[in-house]
């Protein structure tokens, strides 16, 4: 009797585990009775389903990150790259997730590389090194068309890597060279304009002030003696080389024009 009892015990205790549930705080439970959606999905929590007719089927409810397969294509601009992306979704609607669509984290895989490889052909090769964040946004608009009829959310899409072939990595590393050289070119020719400017100022300033020009041949033959080499240096006053223009040029006669010989006279024949 004890036995039967015990037994009795043990068939009602797996009985009751066989109607019990659980599900977590990040799922929700989509309850199948003989095939057909029973209600709506449950929450988290215990629920209770009717063994050998209930059948539960839970869907997670956080936010999925899907890695997107390295596509490789042409842009616009024809230039063959390979580009990379990943996806953040999350199921917004469990009946149409399980119900409306085979598998919905396939399909979302797909529809990413396709659109993937819609977004390289439509954009140059500028956009997707620099230009991201829209082509963010043009992937994600993309994607979250057919998503939404399979209960999926996009909650973001970024491009990870822009593969470019080696030919093409030189290509522009030579041009950030030439960039980089241009600038410096450019760089240098306003300086020396700007010197220029200011060494011109600084030398009509000293035009109108000797003393000024004399002041600075005192500084630079300081400046010379400072440096304790053997070279000597004599300064030469710009007033005795005016003084000696001066001169040279009131010292200047005509040149002299050779005499002509003249008629033999009457004595040379006698």
């Amino acid at each position: 009797m004890l036995e039967i009892l015990i037994g009795a015990l043990v068939v009602v205790v797996a009985g009751l585990a066989s109607t019990v549930r659980v599900v977590k705080q990040y799922e929700r439970g989509l309850v199948f009775r003989f095939g057909k959606v029973h209600r709506r999905p449950r929450d988290p929590g215990l629920a209770l389903v009717i063994p050998g007719v209930d059948r539960m089927r839970k869907v997670n409810m956080q936010i999925v990150t899907l890695p997107v397969p390295a596509q490789d294509g042409i842009t616009r601009d024809n230039v063959t790259v390979r580009v990379d992306a990943v996806v953040y979704f999350k199921v917004v609607d469990p009946v149409q997730a399980i119900v409306g669509v085979e598998d919905y984290r396939f399909a979302m895989g797909q529809v990413a590389q396709t659109s993937l490889r819609s977004i390289i052909g439509k954009s140059d090769l500028d956009d997707l090194l620099s230009n991201r964040e829209r082509l963010n946004e043009g992937l994600e608009l993309m994607i979250d068309n057919p998503a939404l009829s399979w209960g999926v959310q996009i909650d973001r899409v970024e491009i990870k890597d822009v593969a470019l072939p080696e030919a093409m990595k030189r290509a522009m590393s030579r041009q950030a060279e030439a960039e980089r050289e241009r600038r410096g070119r450019v760089i240098a020719a306003d300086g020396e304009l700007q010197a220029s400017h200011k060494l011109a100022a600084a030398a009509a300033q000293m035009a109108d002030t000797p003393a000024a020009l004399q002041l600075r041949l005192l500084e630079t033959v300081v400046e010379v003696a400072a440096e304790k080499n053997s070279t000597l240096v004599l300064p030469f006053p710009v007033e005795l080389l005016r003084f000696l223009d001066h001169a040279t040029r009131s010292g200047e006669t005509p040149p002299t024009v050779p005499e002509q010989p003249g008629p033999p006279s009457a004595n040379a024949h006698s």
